[in-house]
């Protein structure tokens, strides 16, 4: 189980820092591919944390072919979120300092499949994100992404 603190003043203090990568993923029709966590019931960006051995790009590949069956290649930055101000606590003690790395992909195949971090999947129009129950830290990169920025945000 995990608790997202986002600009709590009493929040507990961050005790690791652990680099994650997140992944934007459209279809034809500009649809973005969200999950829903079952660890905090939040619909999201697939992405996880960085294992040794492999580039932070290849951190969003394998996360959105784990937490969604489909095959990526990454082709841009949205941005570096590393708000210190933003800390998930987890149910064994650890506090995680958000730092993650928000990536645009291009898809190129596979089967859509939930896994078992996830309790649904859908393809969902920018449109109707604004109704969906999103961590604030999700919802700001995909702004991000559909502001179409020129220069990754850095924050």
């Amino acid at each position: 189980m995990r608790i997202d603190h986002y600009n709590d003043p009493h929040a507990p203090q961050p005790n690791s820092v652990v680099p994650s990568a997140s992944a934007i993923v459209t279809d034809t029709e500009g649809r973005i591919l969200l999950v829903k966590r079952r660890d905090n019931t939040l619909w999201a960006l697939p992405g996880g944390g960085h294992d040794i051995g492999e580039t932070i790009a290849g951190t969003a590949v394998r996360e959105v072919k784990e937490e969604t069956g489909l095959d990526v290649e990454v082709t841009g930055l949205v941005g570096i979120y590393t708000n210190p101000a933003h800390v998930v606590a987890f149910s064994d003690g650890e506090v995680r300092q958000q730092f993650s790395l928000c990536f645009t992909t291009s898809l190129l195949g596979g089967t859509l499949a939930i896994d078992h971090e996830s309790t649904d999947i859908a393809w969902t129009s920018p449109a109707d994100i604004a109704a969906l129950d999103m961590h604030p830290s999700m919802r700001l990169r995909i702004t991000h992404y559909l502001q179409h920025r020129t220069s990754p945000y850095l924050g």
